[in-house]
């Protein structure tokens, strides 16, 4: 089966209402995914640090026990892991505040095995840390020359914004690098002070890369794709417990669907047609709509369960073929 390789931070999410912690979790935005996608059946690694304590010991428990590789998870030995504190208002949507004792950063791992068409999936402000740009690029360089698929979700939050001056070079390199890019209406606001997805798409993105999705929330998801595609997709309202997850987990089923899909770099680089990106997108909407019914930062078991079967059949399909 092919694999995904998540590349990002690891912290634990301690969730606040009304000014009272009522979860921790352990989270990070590729390592929520990642999770997802291990509950649902997809062979998954994780690329990440932590520090050595009690913290550290229980996320990297918490990925093997949902079925992910986590040999490349570097522990630094005189740190402690990162926190961080969400605060969820009215409509669940979360405020964050992080904390990080990592004074010298010095990512260190061995590269997973990369075969041709396994994902890999980074994004946030992992990837754009001069600190350990040089690690992450070098692995990424790594990914893509032996023919994986890379997906970017930009991610980029507003404690950031001081920085962007400092992080474009990077954020192009990403883009450069990418398959297909993700990103949010925020993400955009901060980094480019633009809102309109179709001048994103020509000014920031499609120069390095055609296939680009652009979420808003609860607004339309507009998906712009090679051979001029551009089509938006309205978001079912639901009752949320919490939106932690959601962006998170619509990563998690972009990707889900491109494997039950069976969707090869060459048909990115060739065109997807409107049916199949249709099939990829609801995916993604699922696995966000699920994250958004709990506490928790990923899909249930119960839903990944249901999806690894999904994913089992359309597997054994493929191979009858």
């Amino acid at each position: 089966m092919r694999k995904v390789i998540g590349i990002g931070e690891t912290v634990l999410d301690i969730i606040f209402r009304n000014e009272q912690p009522i979860s921790a979790v352990p989270g990070g935005s590729t390592f929520n995914a990642i999770i997802s996608l291990g509950r649902s059946g997809v062979e998954t690694g994780f690329i990440s640090e932590t520090g050595n304590d009690r913290v550290g010991r229980n996320i990297i428990q918490f990925l093997r026990d949902n079925g992910c590789q986590a040999d490349s998870v570097n522990v630094y030995p005189d740190s402690k892991s990162p926190l961080s504190l969400a605060f969820l208002n009215e409509q669940n949507d979360a405020e964050y505040i992080f904390y990080k004792d990592h004074p010298h950063d010095r990512l260190d791992f061995n590269y997973p095995e990369i075969q041709p068409n396994d994902l890999v999936l980074f994004g946030s402000y992992y990837p754009l840390n001069d600190v350990i740009r040089p690690q992450v690029k070098g692995f990424l360089d790594y990914a893509h020359e032996h023919g994986a698929i890379l997906y970017y979700d930009v991610n980029f939050r507003a404690s950031h914004q001081h920085e962007v001056m400092k992080i474009t070079p990077n954020l192009l390199e990403n883009f450069e690098l990418a398959d297909i890019i993700r990103g949010s209406s925020e993400d955009f606001e901060v980094l480019f002070k633009k809102n309109d997805p179709e001048a994103i798409y020509r000014s920031q993105i499609d120069f390095y890369t055609k296939n680009f999705i652009y979420t808003q929330g609860a607004d339309n998801i507009h998906l712009f794709a090679k051979g001029g595609l551009h089509k938006e997709y309205p978001v079912a309202p639901i009752e949320t417990v919490s939106t932690i997850g959601a962006g998170d987990n619509f990563n998690a089923g972009i990707v889900y669907g491109l494997i039950k899909n069976n969707i090869k770099r060459n048909d990115l680089e060739s065109g997807l047609t409107e049916e199949q990106w249709d099939a990829i997108i609801s995916t993604a909407q699922q696995f966000s709509a699920e994250a958004c019914k709990t506490l928790f930062n990923y899909v249930s078991p119960e839903f990944g369960a249901q999806r690894r079967k999904e994913l089992q059949e359309a597997l054994a399909q493929e191979e009858e073929q």
